[in-house]
């Protein structure tokens, strides 16, 4: 089954991890090593658009991938953003997390 993320189609072979009401894939444009996205799987733009089902799956999903993401590139911080609409920066319109593993010196400035 195709998943979409705004109006892109995403192969099951991209999902990495998927719950009921989010999936998480890698980025296509990573800043850092593992740079990935935990999407809600209905595409809607804002936070506020999600049910608390939607929103509280999100958010669990997140944690569970920040585990994965520690076990896999041996870090114990992240970057974790989101771009709630266009005027905040949101290039897709469509709810998502981005998580950046972090390491020392990974960035030359970093503040």
């Amino acid at each position: 089954q195709q998943q979409l993320f705004g109006r892109f189609k995403i192969s099951p072979s991209q999902i990495f991890f998927r719950t009921k009401h989010s999936f998480a894939l890698v980025n296509l444009r990573p800043l850092v090593e593992g740079h990935v996205l935990v999407c809600s799987t209905r595409v809607t733009p804002l936070l506020s658009d999600l049910d608390p089902d939607e929103y509280i799956d999100l958010w669990m999903t997140v944690r569970s991938v920040q585990d994965a993401l520690k076990r896999q590139y041996k870090c114990h911080s992240f970057n974790v953003a989101v771009q709630d609409g266009r005027e905040a920066g949101q290039s897709v319109p469509h709810v998502h997390v981005h998580i950046l593993p972090r390491h020392d010196g990974d960035f030359e400035r970093n503040d």
